[in-house]
């Protein structure tokens, strides 16, 4: 009787910790990680994206989480680094997550996506433009941006109808981004009849550009599409207005950023922009706008929605799966059609959206910005 009593306690207990064990792993948090630049020259990117998923993650959880458990945001710092997003790749295997949004500059975001498609990680990007990095065949890579290779064309087509410049010079920062992007107005301008007289690159960090626009000068060009980030070119709009070079100058999504003008000053006024649509105009969103204006956090960056989409579509997966595994919610992702921030969601066999869209604006010397027409 007393060993029958002994037994009994004991597989009462082991009954217990079992149930203890469940408990707790049904009460563990989902973490994403959050890979991106916190620190470095291209950080307000970062926290465009930062914001975004934030925002998702908390809306997300204050309606019960997704299939009993709450989400956790982590965020890592890639500086927009190459080596160092491989680094934080690895750092986020060895923490065992397994959804990532980021990373965001192109350049990091193929050698991470590596390391993320060897472990079987799902990773969601809402900033890196650059087609390589979905031309691998990878199955649990996707972005919440378009292309270069949608993004070029608009620009190009632009430069072609509406500005009609005599002689163009294509600058980039000989990163994977932005000589991607500059590569592809290249290809349409001259497809479309566009003299451009110069391609050229100055290096990512560099702050004298008075040879390049001396060149420009000499080669009478009146008009400068650059291929980048806001750092490099806000000093070269400036040096260019110095200068003298009477040209006007475009740039991609990677320009958009209120410090261009605040580096710039007044050689900011007139630069042409394409970004992608301003989705906080869109009615459909105005409860999350009026939820990233009560923190006091501006929705209008590029990379906002784009990141808020990219947790809720994570979040889908899970739900229309019922489970968290990386794979199942890939699998899911590619079969469905999703509602968001950024309109319709269709994926291609890439991981890439069927149809984005951007638009070209014209930018001020205040940070605002006006859509062309």
């Amino acid at each position: 009787m007393k060993k029958t009593i002994q037994a009994t306690l004991l597989t009462a207990a082991a009954t217990a910790v079992l149930m203890g064990g469940s408990m707790s792993a049904m009460a563990s948090s989902i973490k994403i990680g959050l890979a991106g630049p916190v620190s470095g020259p291209v950080a307000q990117y970062g926290d465009m994206q930062f914001i975004g998923a934030k925002m998702a993650i908390e809306r997300i959880n204050a309606a019960g989480g997704v299939n009993g458990r709450m989400l956790e945001g982590v965020v890592y710092d890639d500086a927009c680094e190459p080596r160092q997003a491989v680094t934080v790749a690895n750092r986020i295997v060895n923490d065992g997550i397994q959804f990532v949004v980021g990373h965001l500059c192109s350049g990091s975001t193929q050698p991470a996506s590596d390391v993320y498609e060897d472990e079987g990680i799902l990773m969601i990007t809402a900033a890196s433009t650059s087609p390589a990095i979905t031309e691998q065949g990878y199955q649990t890579i996707f972005r919440t941006i378009g292309l270069d290779s949608m993004q070029g064309p608009v620009a190009g087509n632009f430069i072609a109808d509406k500005i009609k410049p005599k002689n163009m010079a294509v600058i980039h920062d000989k990163q994977q981004y932005g000589e991607g992007i500059a590569r592809a107005v290249r290809e349409t301008a001259t497809a479309r009849g566009i003299n451009v007289v110069m391609f050229d690159g100055i290096n990512a960090g560099d702050r004298d550009f008075s040879a390049i626009i001396s060149r420009m000068a000499r080669q009478n060009v009146d008009f400068v599409y650059y291929g980048g980030y806001h750092p490099e070119l806000g000093l070269m709009l400036r040096q260019a207005s110095e200068q003298g070079l009477k040209a006007r100058f475009m740039g991609p999504e990677g320009v958009g950023n209120p410090d261009i003008s605040a580096i710039a000053g007044q050689a900011s006024e007139g630069l042409l922009v394409t970004l992608p649509p301003a989705f906080e105009t869109d009615p459909r969103n105005a409860d999350l706008v009026k939820a990233f204006e009560a923190k006091n956090q501006d929705p209008s960056g590029p990379f906002v929605m784009p990141a808020y989409t990219a947790v809720q579509l994570m979040v889908e997966g899970m739900k229309g799966t019922n489970s968290n595994d990386p794979e199942k919610v890939a699998d899911y992702l590619r079969s469905n059609t999703f509602e968001t921030p950024i309109g319709q969601v269709q994926y291609d066999e890439k991981g890439d959206l069927k149809s984005f869209s951007f638009v070209v604006y014209t930018w001020h010397a205040n940070g605002t910005r006006t859509k062309v027409n």
